[in-house]
């Protein structure tokens, strides 16, 4: 099963006064790392954000337009990035058929982006656009998504057409889209909004990194 990756690593993170959240650190790994590692079957992948330094060979890079103009913004820049990718090389592949969504923002989200795959790759979205993850406790996360790259892109396509993707949510980017749900372990999409869910997730704050120093909140949250 093949698939790109889309990673939202950027906002202003206000609940965390302005702490870069990419940047923020569980067992010496930065959450942008963790969530590198959980997209790590991807195809290819771009990060979302402000430049962090040191990506990982062949990692796109790309930010909003314009900065912190929310999620579904985010999402079109990531799609454009990877299009563009594959339009200036001759030798490189189409898009993948899917695309996964990510914020870097949950620290145990590889075993959401496992249920994911494992529930796609089984047939559970049935011909529809894509999956998304489910909580123990019943909320959908679009954030943690698997979605037809197809679907997705005429999604993008209609909101930038109707002037909404700057300041939108990803609920609404996403209303057209017909998914199948994947219940996720508990836990897994336990996500960092405040100094609290730090430190009940274990991440800690390693102090200015690269970049601007300015985040996007990545659940469309201040």
């Amino acid at each position: 099963m093949e698939y790109d990756a889309v990673i939202l690593a950027g906002g202003r993170s206000s609940r965390l006064g302005g702490a870069c959240k990419a940047g923020l650190t569980v067992d010496g790994a930065t959450l942008l790392e963790l969530s590198l590692r959980a997209a790590g079957g991807a195809r290819r992948a771009v990060v979302v954000g402000p430049d962090p330094g040191g990506l990982p060979p062949g990692v796109l890079g790309c930010r909003e337009d314009p900065p912190f103009s929310g999620p579904a913004a985010a999402i079109a820049a990531g799609l454009s990035a990877l299009a563009e990718a594959g339009a200036g090389a001759p030798a490189a592949p189409a898009p993948a058929p899917l695309t996964l969504v990510l914020a870097c923002d949950m620290p145990r989200v590889a075993a959401a982006v496992g249920a994911l795959l494992d529930a796609v790759a089984n047939g559970a979205d049935g011909g529809l656009d894509g999956a998304v993850a489910v909580s123990a406790d019943g909320r959908r996360q679009p954030l943690v998504g698997l979605y037809g790259t197809t679907a997705l892109r005429r999604a993008v396509a209609d909101a930038a057409r109707q002037n909404t993707l700057e300041g939108g949510s990803v609920f609404a980017l996403l209303a057209s889209l017909e998914l199948c749900t994947v219940p996720v372990p508990p836990g897994s999409t336990d996500d960092v909004d405040t100094w609290e869910d730090a430190s009940a997730l274990g991440v800690s704050n390693p102090g200015p990194v690269p970049g601007d120093g300015a985040e996007f909140d990545i659940g469309g949250k201040r």
